[in-house]
């Protein structure tokens, strides 16, 4: 994990989709409302601003 991620609760997109190992456009796409195949984990939203929690992304890779 990058130490900008380390000790932080709330990611940005870019900082999900590094975590993760995917590209920041395949998240942007399945946060969009009309998303075919919604992301699974729910993001939250601050203001404009999309924000992952990362307990929800540790769960996530923790039931695949």
């Amino acid at each position: 994990m990058d130490r900008k991620v380390q000790g932080k609760r709330l990611l940005s997109v870019e900082e999900a989709a590094e975590y993760l190992g995917l590209s920041p456009r395949t998240i942007y796409n399945a946060v969009a409302p009309k998303s075919k195949r919604p992301f699974p984990v729910k993001p939250k939203r601050v203001g404009k601003l999309v924000k992952f929690d990362i307990r929800d992304l540790e769960r996530y890779v923790e039931s695949l």
